[in-house]
């Protein structure tokens, strides 16, 4: 399957805790940037010849500062050069505070068939604190415009452990959500990220996080809710109804290739990561000199690739096929971790059934560690 991430790295405004490869007040770049994108893009597309795309996703930063006429245009330049499969998913990253519904029919009309909306929370006050620019009126009438414009594959970005909320708090986010009938729900915990401004706030103690007892909280509210209200769990963070999973990103935690263009953008193709300068005008000035933007390569080993894949795919709550690993890497899983996988296993922090490891519902709350043992 060809999957292609393209990065628009562009806010209106940059909120306290994003450390993501985005900047705002550089409108200026837009034109040329698009311009630089689409000539890299042209480049790996006659390099690559993988056929036709089946997934294609556009994030940022806000790709949505961009006229809905940029994005179309940028979507049928991609289709031009590498054609889409019949079924091919197209996401889109929207901000609540950045789209009209007359932008919302124009970017459906042009091919987007999945948006994903950067919510984080439908409370004005935890939204004022993250810095957000947008309020929760203006998200749900962001949704339901969507709705409007025929989008039938809708998904939520929404955060918990914010400073200053509790279980009451996230679950009303949640209630609002699922009210504005979504078909797919990012989850994330809140990660305090160096050199933020939040994290300032918090070293100050100007804000305060929710104690650990309080996030345990807010998991179990979001069990109990999705079980509820008929949103799987297929990965740690994220929830959809049944058909509805993100097939872009389960190809990220498949550990498969995937091309990507733009500043800050990574991609994976024939065992090399390589990674594209971050700043935009940079990458403009390298792209229009002819070169390459490539400005660090990984070549994994099949032991390193293995050990990704492994770790990667035990986000999902399907696990990984002991099979599929062999077929792949030749590597048997079980002779390879050997006695730390039976730690585990004898932990209940894994699950071993037939071909299949697992995460266990008692291990994904120390996802990250179980991870770190592991690759």
């Amino acid at each position: 399957m060809a999957s292609l991430y393209l990065h628009i790295p562009f806010c209106k405004t940059k909120c306290c805790y994003c450390d993501f490869n985005s900047s705002a007040g550089k409108e200026a770049l837009y034109e040329p940037y698009l311009a630089a994108l689409e000539r890299e893009i042209a480049g790996m597309a006659i390099e690559g010849n993988r056929g036709a795309l089946a997934t294609l996703f556009i994030g940022g930063g806000t790709p949505t500062v961009l006229t809905s006429a940029q994005l179309v245009h940028l979507i049928k330049q991609v289709e031009g050069l590498f054609g889409f499969t019949g079924d091919i998913e197209i996401t889109l990253e929207a901000n609540p505070g950045t789209v009209r519904e007359s932008d919302l029919i124009a970017l459906r009309e042009g091919g987007v068939n999945r948006l994903s909306f950067g919510v984080q929370s439908f409370n004005d006050q935890e939204l004022c604190i993250l810095g957000r620019c947008h309020t929760c009126r203006e998200a749900e009438q962001a949704v339901r415009a969507a709705h409007q414009a025929g989008f039938k594959n809708i998904n939520l970005d929404l955060m918990y452990g914010l400073p200053g909320q509790d279980g009451d708090s996230w679950q009303r986010s949640l209630d609002t959500a699922i009210s504005l009938t979504p078909k797919h729900l990012s989850l994330y915990q809140l990660t305090i990220e160096p050199a933020t401004p939040l994290e300032g706030y918090i070293d100050t103690g100007n804000l305060s996080l929710p104690d650990e007892d309080e996030i345990l909280e807010m998991d179990a509210v979001t069990d109990q809710f999705c079980q509820e209200t008929g949103m799987k769990k297929y990965e740690i963070s994220n929830y959809a109804e049944l058909g509805f999973e993100c097939r872009h990103n389960i190809n990220y935690w498949r550990n498969r290739e995937y091309f990507a263009a733009g500043a800050g953008s990574v991609s994976y193709l024939k065992g090399v990561r390589d990674k594209r300068v971050a700043d935009p005008a940079q990458y403009i000035d390298l792209i229009n000199r002819g070169g390459s933007a490539v400005v660090e390569s990984e070549e994994l080993s099949q032991e390193a690739s293995f050990r990704e894949t492994v770790v990667m795919g035990l986000r999902m709550t399907q696990g990984v096929s002991l099979r599929e690993l062999y077929d792949r890497y030749t590597i048997d899983l079980k002779e390879h971790y050997g006695d730390t996988l039976s730690r585990l296993i004898g932990l209940l922090l894994l699950r071993l059934t037939e071909d299949r490891l697992h995460i266990t519902e008692k291990g994904f709350p120390l996802a990250n560690r179980i991870m770190a043992e592991l690759v």
